[in-house]
C-alpha cells in the first residue's frame, strides 16, 4: 500500500493517475476532503480522483493518527501535501503544514523503516545568485518567500539526520516550473500554460509580466518549464529505483535542464492552437517585484549519474499533450 498526500493537488493526482496506470490501486489519498478545509480552492479538487482507483480517503489532521492506527499496510509515503501558495503570508500556517508536518510523516518512516519520498521546491533556490544546483550544500541558498522557506527548513532539517534518523529511502524532490493536466483548481498560482490557454480562448491574446530588470526584456524571464508528467515518473523513479541500481538519498532536483522564456511558452500554446501569436505585457505588481525569479534552470546532473536517463518533453511537446488535454475537457 502507498500513501499519498496531497492526492487531491496537481500533482499529487498526477502521481495516483500514474501508479493506477502502472497498475497500482492499493493507494490510501490523503488530504482534505470535507467542503470547508483549508485544502480547497486553489490547493485542491477532490473531484480530481473521481475516476481513480484507490482504497481509503483519510483527512490531512487524522493521518498521523491514522498511520498509527491503521497504517500496518503502507509500504511507502508520497508526500506532496503543503500549502503551495507563495504569496501565503501567515507564518504559522506556513510552517505548520509544510514542515512540522512533514517532520511528522518524516518520524513515523524512520520509527517503521518505510521510504518517504516528499515535495520540496525550486523556490529554496531564492533568487538564484547561488545557482540550480542539487549537489551543494542547499544552506547558501536563501528563499524569497515563506513558501520556499518552510521547504528549505524541512529540506536542512532533513540532511542533518542523515545517519541518524532517516528513513530507509528517502528523496526531498525540488520541483521547478510545473504545468499540466490537472492544475485548474490552483487559480492564479496554476501555470502560465493554463492562463495563456484560457486568455487566448477568451481573447485572442495573452499578457504577460513586463520585466522590471535591464538585463531581461519584457517576457524574456527564464523559468525550467517541466511538464507534469514528466516530474511524475522522476518521483516514482526515486521512490523506487529499477532493481539493481542504487540511488543515493537526498535532495533532487526535477525539471528539464534548459531555461525557456515566457515568451517561448506563450507561442507554444498559440501554435498547439494553431493560432498566430498575440502577446502584450503589463507591469508586474509592486509586492511582487522584489520576490520574483527571473531565471530559473534546474541541474539535473545528480540524477542522472543516479540512473535516470528519460528525457523531459520540451514546452513545444509538451504543451501540446497539455493544450490537447485542455481543449478535450474545457467546458
Amino acid at each position: 500500500m502507498i500513501a499519498v498526500t496531497g492526492a487531491a493537488g496537481f500533482i499529487g493526482s498526477n502521481i495516483v493517475a500514474e501508479l493506477n496506470a502502472r497498475g497500482v490501486t492499493d493507494i490510501v489519498a490523503v488530504d482534505f476532503w470535507g467542503p470547508d478545509g483549508p485544502g480547497h480552492g486553489m490547493f485542491n479538487d477532490p473531484s480530481l480522483l473521481d475516476d481513480m482507483s484507490i482504497v481509503a480517503r483519510v483527512e490531512t489532521a487524522d493521518f498521523p493518527a491514522w498511520l498509527e492506527t491503521d497504517g500496518q499496510d503502507v509500504e511507502s509515503i508520497i508526500h506532496m501535501g503543503a500549502c503551495s501558495d507563495t504569496t501565503q503570508p501567515d507564518a504559522d500556517f506556513i510552517f505548520s503544514n509544510n514542515t512540522e508536518y512533514t517532520r511528522t510523516l518524516w518520524n513515523w518512516a524512520v520509527a517503521h523503516a518505510k521510504p518517504f519520498v516528499y515535495a520540496s521546491s525550486a523556490a529554496t533556490y531564492g533568487d538564484g545568485q547561488h545557482g540550480y544546483d542539487d549537489r551543494v550544500d542547499p544552506s547558501i541558498y536563501q528563499p524569497l518567500n515563506l513558501y520556499g522557506q518552510s521547504k528549505q527548513r524541512f529540506d536542512l532539517w532533513a540532511l542533518q539526520q542523515e545517519n541518524k534518523n532517516t528513513p530507509p529511502r528517502w528523496a526531498g524532490v525540488k520541483y521547478f516550473n510545473v504545468y499540466g493536466p490537472r492544475e485548474s483548481h490552483k487559480q492564479r498560482m496554476a501555470s502560465v500554460a493554463f492562463h495563456a490557454f484560457n486568455q487566448i480562448r477568451q481573447t485572442g491574446q495573452v499578457k504577460l509580466f513586463e520585466s522590471h530588470r535591464d538585463d531581461y526584456p519584457h517576457g524574456g524571464q527564464e523559468r525550467d518549464f517541466v511538464f507534469v508528467e514528466d516530474v511524475v515518473d522522476i518521483t516514482l523513479f526515486l521512490l523506487n529505483p529499477p532493481a539493481g541500481q542504487t540511488v543515493p538519498n537526498g535532495l533532487y532536483n526535477a525539471g528539464t535542464a534548459t531555461a525557456r522564456t515566457f515568451e517561448d511558452l506563450a507561442k507554444a500554446v498559440f501554435a498547439a492552437m494553431d493560432i498566430p501569436p498575440n502577446i502584450t505585457y503589463f507591469p508586474m505588481p509592486e509586492d511582487l517585484r522584489g520576490k520574483y525569479q527571473y531565471f530559473t534552470q534546474a541541474e539535473m546532473g545528480k540524477i542522472r549519474q543516479a540512473g535516470y536517463s528519460k528525457q523531459p518533453h520540451s514546452i513545444e511537446a509538451g504543451v501540446k499533450k497539455y493544450v490537447e488535454y485542455l481543449q478535450a475537457t474545457t467546458k
